[in-house]
């Protein structure tokens, strides 16, 4: 189940792109701007073993996800299935009384055995299969820790998030998935109130950006736009990987401003500004807020299927695998493997919502920053990891963002649109730095 809410939480988190390239690039005077002709000429810069490896990681991802949800499903039924999660609770109730405490002490357990049942996935995944791809800059000891990290970090929130929609059940047996799905939406909120203060800092160390022109233009489009600039912060995430990202994150009084490293080392001035604006874009529009209410509606209908079958499945199997009924929390793995299957299922939906939300930051971020060229090129940066020219159903299956191929037509129509006397620009072949 830790799965299914990762997966929520990463629908929160629009970032930006990846690089470790560098454009030589050329202006060629045209009679005519043909946007068509300009967009082939970033996209033509990736060729040959890039292209095949950028098309070789991301549609492998295709068969990741179907892959994950099984791996996923099958550790949720082992530990139900082999009695774990009664065991689990049997052991809670022999140390406490009070069923909130445990239902808080079976989820340490259950998590935990999730945790190391799914590790030989999670090794291949994040670790194995990203130095593969040359997208990982740790070794295995530092990636090891921060996975360690997010244990830790995991066992503080989950078990409190479970105990609460399991006192909802308890309470509310016949309307709990309604009471649930505000449990999920508080929990959140909170996340995204505290995560940049508490949480992103244990990953990273963040510093204040240092004065300059280019901290001077991202004020001033911030400020354009209404956006607090109190606090606008540098990250080394390139301890990480070697992906350029940038957010406005946070809520009221947490609201911060993040380049990582990797976006001021590897980047053009014109590019940091595209990537800003399309930052402050999400910000601006509203999207985190929108984003929360879409996916606490998604997080209703899987708890409501969830209040439909599990209580059919448990009338039937529970005997078998010690769960007493749905407020037993034995039944947390039960829950998880409903979870995955409604979550695979509405995989396309998620990512429609971020990608619609992506789109509309790429239209703000071109009239706020006015770099059509440099977000253009910043889209290129994609061409490590994510296929450039997807056909259109594949794009809408399996795209939580535009493709590079869109986002570059779409700065080349805008181009076209609002540029006095605009030529098509060479950028030359996608040459490594």
């Amino acid at each position: 189940m830790v799965r299914i809410f990762a997966i929520v939480m990463a629908a929160l988190m629009l970032f930006s792109l990846p690089v470790e390239s560098s454009f030589a690039q050329e202006a060629v005077t045209a009679p005519a701007f043909d946007v068509e002709q300009a967009s082939r000429a970033y996209i033509d810069t990736l060729q040959g073993g890039e292209l095949e490896k950028s098309n070789s990681y991301f549609e492998g991802g295709y068969w990741l996800t179907l892959w994950g949800a099984v791996v996923a499903f099958l550790v949720d039924f082992f530990i139900l299935k082999s009695r774990l999660s009664s065991g689990f609770r049997a052991w809670a109730e022999r140390k406490v009384k009070r069923p909130w405490a445990v239902t808080w002490l079976t989820a340490i357990p259950y998590l935990i055995a999730s945790f190391l049942l799914t590790l030989p996935w999670t090794i291949y995944t994040g670790f194995f299969r990203e130095k593969q791809y040359d997208l990982l800059s740790q070794g295995f000891g530092e990636w090891a820790g921060e996975q360690a990290i997010g244990l830790l970090i995991t066992l503080l929130i989950f078990p409190l998030l479970f105990m609460a929609i399991f006192a909802v059940i308890r309470r509310a047996p016949k309307t709990w998935w309604i009471w649930g799905t505000g449990v999920v939406s508080i929990f959140l909120f909170i996340g995204l109130l505290l995560g940049p203060v508490f949480i992103s800092p244990l990953f990273n160390e963040y510093k204040d950006m240092e004065p300059g022109p280019l901290r001077d233009r991202i004020v001033a489009m911030a400020a354009e736009h209404d956006v607090p600039t109190e606090n606008i912060y540098v990250f080394n995430q390139s301890k990480q990987h070697k992906r350029i990202s940038a957010n406005v994150s946070g809520v009221g009084p947490t609201i911060r401003i993040s380049l990582n490293d990797n976006l001021l080392e590897r980047t053009d001035p014109e590019e940091v500004a595209a990537v800003m604006g399309h930052e402050l874009g999400h910000y601006v529009l509203g999207h985190i807020w929108w984003t929360i209410f879409i996916i606490s509606l998604i997080m209703a209908v899987g708890l409501f299927l969830i209040a439909r079958i599990a209580p059919r499945l448990i009338a039937r199997y529970g005997g078998q695998w010690g769960v007493r009924d749905m407020s037993d929390p034995a039944a947390l793995p039960l829950f998880g493997l409903l979870l995955t299957v409604y979550f695979f299922a509405a995989t396309p939906a998620l990512n429609t919502l971020i990608r619609v939300n992506e789109s509309d930051a790429d239209r703000f971020g071109l009239e706020a920053a006015k770099e059509p060229d440099g977000f253009a090129k910043v889209a290129m940066r994609l061409s490590e990891y994510r296929k450039i020219e997807p056909g259109p159903i594949e794009e809408m299956l399996f795209f939580d963002h535009p493709s590079g191929a869109t986002r570059v037509g779409m700065a080349m129509d805008w181009k076209a649109k609002n540029k006095k006397n605009p030529v098509i620009i060479q950028p030359g072949t996608l040459k490594e730095e």
